[in-house]
């Protein structure tokens, strides 16, 4: 599973690199919102974790343009300290499939990571 990592908090991000990476994940990391949109718009990934409070581009913005402009269904679960009703609902508005606060679990995370992966890569039928 490819998954792309957009957070500008260097230990945040280093801590997700290496659980996701223990798990098998190909990971890549963004620190800042145009990087982190540019790599969402040029490579393939399977889910993208996007923080909110990003230098550049805010996570919003990135989600809305995955969205309206490209059309990119991948997953994308919001990762951020904003927990008001709020801002999550805004975050869904802008297009996020999940959304999670931090502080967060890295089990927790990582579940929800392969939860929507899964959701839109359903294993056939009959391979179950």
């Amino acid at each position: 599973m490819n998954v792309l990592i957009v957070e500008d908090n260097h230990d945040i991000a280093a801590s997700i690199y290496d659980y996701l990476g223990a798990l098998g994940y190909a990971v890549d990391v963004a620190g800042d919102g145009e990087l982190g949109l540019h790599l969402a718009l040029t490579k393939d990934y399977d889910v993208i974790i996007l923080d909110l409070g990003l230098p550049g581009i805010d996570g919003y913005e990135i989600c809305q343009r995955l969205r309206q402009a490209e059309k990119r269904s991948v997953p994308v679960i919001i990762l951020t300290a904003r927990d008001s009703l709020e801002s999550r609902i805004k975050g869904f508005d802008s297009g996020a499939d999940d959304y999670l606060t931090k502080p967060f679990s890295l089990k927790e995370l990582a579940a929800r990571v392969k939860i929507q992966y899964e959701r839109v890569n359903p294993i056939p039928t009959d391979r179950l």
